[in-house]
């Protein structure tokens, strides 16, 4: 069963899935979408081409833990997919995984236009990343 991780943002949505055994990121990409309920309905069509059993949603939580705008966003997303895909739905902390795929990018020579295309797919790497290392035995 594949994991799929989701990076929502207001433009540009990263996606990240991992190969059938749960156990590596594989396939990453960038969807560029405003609407959240297209954005919903394309991560389904998504996750049901590629049998994906878990959908892990990037929740953005302040550093302090609080919750803001962007993580009431996530939460919507999160609801719509719940309500509309029969899959489970998981709210992910990813404090500093945009930070973290900035680095990414910085370290592999990927600046301007070329890193603003990708960071969002890195970011949803870091986060798929982090759920798979959190399940490992």
């Amino acid at each position: 069963m594949r994991v799929m991780a989701i990076d929502y943002g207001d433009a540009r949505t990263g996606f990240a899935v991992s190969d059938p055994s749960a156990t590596l990121t594989g396939d990453a990409w960038v969807l560029h979408e405003k609407s959240q309920a297209a954005v919903a309905e394309i991560a389904i069509s998504e996750a049901n081409a590629r049998d994906v059993g878990v959908i892990v949603v990037g929740y953005p939580k302040n550093m302090d833990g609080t919750l803001g705008l962007r993580a009431e966003k996530s939460e919507k997303l999160a609801a719509l997919l719940r309500a509309q895909c029969g899959l489970e739905v998981v709210l992910w902390d990813e404090r500093m995984t945009t930070i973290s795929a900035s680095r990414v990018l910085t370290d592999t020579g990927s600046f301007g236009k070329k890193r603003k295309k990708t960071i969002d797919a890195v970011a949803a790497s870091i986060i798929l990343d982090s759920f798979l290392r959190s399940r490992a035995p």
